[in-house]
């Protein structure tokens, strides 16, 4: 059978086709509409009535991209047929004949022999990306002249296509960077080489309190300007020194960061890594900026931790080293009473210790993982008499009071804990109020009992009323008078939610504070 060439008016219709192509790679880079160009082109260049673009994806394998004028039925038993042919061949020699003799098979199997194929390979740079498969009711034998202009006319689609991807390739991208940013809790800024800011994230711009578009293309020192000399040197004297002299040479500087004048300073650690091409050339700079408050409060909470429990102590070993040296002294004679108050005072800085050490213990298993309790039925009005009593002992100058409504429920709780919160409550009013009456209440509610611990007191200050329950923390005017390690409450409070419960205070000009907590009933 002799070729039959494409009539001439249909040769001026594909060069007005490739003409179109080369427009679409330039003006429509949207991969789905631009292969629906594609394949409209296609079909009309082939005389055909149905078509189909097929991708090869070296991730997924071949699958259906776009279609026109295919039953959905016929697609659905098209793509499993595709998603069997092996993806480790190679497409040209291999996959590229087999697809077209799937469709080929297909296709007149379906047809009962009505419709034929036509394929046109997409191929750039020696790569296949997918194929063209045009379905038609008749069967032509292409010239080699009309081959050529079919060739180019692929090739054209394939670079299209080809465009297309890496378009939405770098889109992606620039998505997932994005999302990245967005979910990095650090402040984030991207700097060019000249240290001009080139983006900054939502979590910098937070920190920073300004927004990213005010401050895009500022000097980096405009926008991390350092409220005095800071720890390690500053990313411009450090360029100036030629920084980064490697690829993987990392910046650190931390100190307080300007933020207005009506804003306070933020205590920052910034840390600056290089990009760079394989060349050695710098791209950008990236500067991780994190919030360091939280670690100078431990700082701060680690030396206050030392110096209180370094003084407390020291007064009780002092106490008890003071008194065992002079009872051991060969050149005196004690009488009894003497022996008797000084092995008093040293049993009373004996437990004070042992106090201390507990409650420290307690500190450090809360940190762990909490309190491990250890439930039983317990009756508070029994357990708060019992606490009254075992401090009516320690005091002349206070009347302590308990106050429990008759038929007071059982609750179900760990009793050494709750003995442990009382004793903490109690040892708080009797320690900051010099005299007066300390009442020891319970209120009943539906599901959960309430329990008041007050004094008469001076009560707590409206500063210190937010932190009492924190670990270490001592009333300023209280700290100078009294003894503590600024645990009772925090373990008060541990010991408490531990249950289930909740823990507050109250206090007020002349009316001393009142410490309330409430517990679940329990079953």
């Amino acid at each position: 059978m002799l070729p039959i060439p494409l009539l001439p008016d249909l040769r001026v219709r594909q060069r007005d086709y490739l003409l179109q192509i080369a427009r679409a790679m330039t003006q429509d880079l949207d991969l789905d509409s631009l292969l629906a160009q594609i394949l409209k082109t296609s079909v009309d260049l082939l005389a055909g009535q149905v078509g189909l673009i097929a991708l090869r994806s070296p991730e997924s394998g071949w699958r259906v991209q776009v279609s026109q004028n295919m039953p959905p039925a016929f697609l659905r038993s098209l793509e499993p047929m595709l998603a069997r042919i092996p993806g480790d061949q190679d497409p040209e020699k291999d996959e590229l004949p087999e697809i077209n003799r799937l469709l080929n098979e297909f296709t007149y199997a379906a047809s009962m022999g009505q419709l034929s194929g036509v394929g046109l390979p997409l191929v750039t740079r020696q790569k296949v990306v997918g194929v063209i498969f045009v379905f038609r009711t008749y069967s032509t034998v292409f010239s080699g002249n009309d081959r050529v202009l079919l060739s180019s006319f692929a090739n054209q689609a394939a670079i299209a296509v080809q465009n297309a991807q890496l378009v939405a390739n770098i889109t992606r991208e620039k998505q997932r960077l994005d999302a990245l940013l967005g979910a990095v809790a650090d402040g984030v800024l991207i700097l060019k080489p000249n240290l001009a800011i080139e983006r900054a994230n939502d979590a910098f711009c937070r920190l920073m309190e300004i927004n990213e578009k005010s401050i895009v293309g500022l000097p980096h020192q405009q926008v991390v300007e350092w409220e005095k000399q800071p720890q390690g040197t500053k990313l411009e004297d450090a360029v100036e020194n030629g920084w980064p002299l490697t690829p993987h040479a990392t910046l650190y500087v931390e100190g307080d960061l300007h933020r207005g004048k009506d804003v306070a300073p933020l205590p920052t650690g910034v840390t600056y890594a290089p990009l760079m091409t394989p060349e050695g050339v710098l791209l950008n700079i990236i500067a991780s900026v994190r919030d360091i408050s939280k670690f100078r409060q431990a700082d701060e909470l680690k030396s206050t931790f030392v110096s209180i429990v370094s003084h407390e102590l020291k007064t009780p070993v002092a106490l008890i080293k003071g008194y065992v040296s002079t009872l051991r002294r060969e050149d005196a004679t004690w009488d009894r009473q003497i022996v008797s108050e000084s092995l008093q005072v040293i049993e009373e800085e004996a437990d004070r210790l042992s106090g201390l050490t507990e409650n420290l213990l307690d500190a450090s298993r809360l940190q762990a993982g909490g309190i491990a309790l250890k439930r039983s039925e317990v009756s508070l009005p029994v357990l708060a008499e019992r606490m009254a009593k075992r401090f009516r002992t320690q005091t002349t100058a206070h009347q302590i009071v308990v106050d429990f409504p008759e038929k007071f429920p059982v609750i179900v709780a760990d009793e050494g804990r709750l003995e442990q919160l009382l004793s903490n409550l109690i040892g708080n009013a009797i320690k900051y109020a010099p005299d007066g009456e300390v009442k020891i209440r319970g209120q009943m509610r539906k599901n959960m009992v309430i329990v008041s611990v007050s004094d008469q007191g001076p009560g707590i200050s409206t500063e210190d009323l937010p932190h009492v329950f924190d670990r270490f923390y001592r009333a300023r005017d209280m700290a100078r008078h009294t003894k503590g390690a600024g645990l009772g409450l925090y373990l008060a409070k541990s010991i408490v939610e531990a249950h289930g419960g909740r823990i507050w205070v109250e206090s007020g000009a002349e009316k001393g504070a009142q410490m309330y907590f409430s517990l679940p009933i329990g079953e």
